[in-house]
């Protein structure tokens, strides 16, 4: 994907940089719910660890085509809650609903294939593989030929491992690095390995794509950068849910904001509303209601 042009200036990373984007997301059932409609909800989640209260009643929902924020102080309970949606955790009450199914009790790898892929604060691709071979582990979430099929490289497998490949190296040119494929992972520039768990992440062809910390150690011109592609990922039929610390990020890309406290829901709406909510500024300032207002 060619560089876009762009000023290094801080003060114009709100500016707006269009870039051309070549992505077909594979035909794998998808999502059926129409755009604007609910495609997650998070419904009264409560999760204790032992005496600790880490999320106490929360409640919001997602919409296909969106891209929500989920922010809040450090400590918020922001990681926790992406946690529980992907399976790491079980919620101490509550429930979780995509695209209508409960998704309590359900392995990782199941969620994974339901629909729903992540991102990691900490990187966590596979050092020792290429960037190619990283991406191929995204793809083959999908793959339904087994061992025997693989060992005598039967026709189906086969088919499964040419798309998949190209399906790969597509994500690579989309995320500028198909000039990378046969670098390993822990040779990359930082930038290059927080866009290559994003490929990975898109791989898995998810309806609900979970970004945590994606713009951590960007310089400002990173993080445009980062602005206008989760804009085309979106763009693309996905939906964002963005956990970001970088409120400027979080205000230029979102459509919809939630705030956490202390593991508890304490506000949701627009950006510009969310900007100018009392009990938002109270929480990231530390002063009482009152003060903020």
């Amino acid at each position: 994907m060619p560089e876009p042009t762009m000023k290094q200036s801080e003060a114009e990373t709100d500016s707006v940089i269009h870039t051309e984007v070549d992505i077909t997301p594979l035909d794998l059932g998808g999502s059926t719910v129409p755009e604007g409609e609910k495609l997650l909800e998070v419904d009264d989640v409560t999760l204790r660890f032992g005496g600790v209260v880490a999320l106490d009643g929360v409640s919001f929902d997602i919409r296909k085509g969106e891209i929500l924020g989920l922010i809040g102080p450090n400590g918020a309970g922001k990681t926790t809650c992406f946690n529980v949606m992907t399976g790491v955790y079980q919620p101490t009450s509550g429930g979780i609903r995509f695209l209508g199914a409960a998704l309590g009790r359900r392995k990782k790898f199941a969620i994974t294939k339901l629909g729903i892929a992540r991102t990691f604060q900490n990187i966590r691709l596979f050092a020792n593989m290429t960037a190619l071979e990283n991406v191929m582990v995204g793809v083959d979430a999908h793959h339904s030929t087994g061992v025997i099929s693989a060992m005598f490289r039967l026709p189906k497998h086969r088919h499964e491992e040419n798309t998949g490949y190209r399906r790969a190296f597509d994500l690579l040119r989309f995320m500028g690095l198909e000039d990378k494929a046969n670098e390993l992972s822990r040779n990359l520039a930082y930038g290059d390995q927080r866009r290559l768990e994003i490929a990975r992440a898109l791989a898995t062809n998810p309806s609900l794509l979970c970004l945590d910390e994606p713009a951590a150690g960007f310089n400002p011109a990173e993080k445009l950068r980062l602005m206008e592609l989760i804009r085309s990922i979106r763009d693309q039929g996905y939906t964002v849910l963005l956990i970001e610390h970088d409120m400027r990020l979080v205000m230029g890309v979102t459509d919809r904001i939630v705030v956490l406290e202390f593991g508890r829901k304490i506000a949701e709406g627009a950006p510009a509303e969310i900007r100018d909510n009392p009990a938002v500024i109270a929480a990231y300032l530390g002063v009482d209601e009152e003060d903020a207002s």
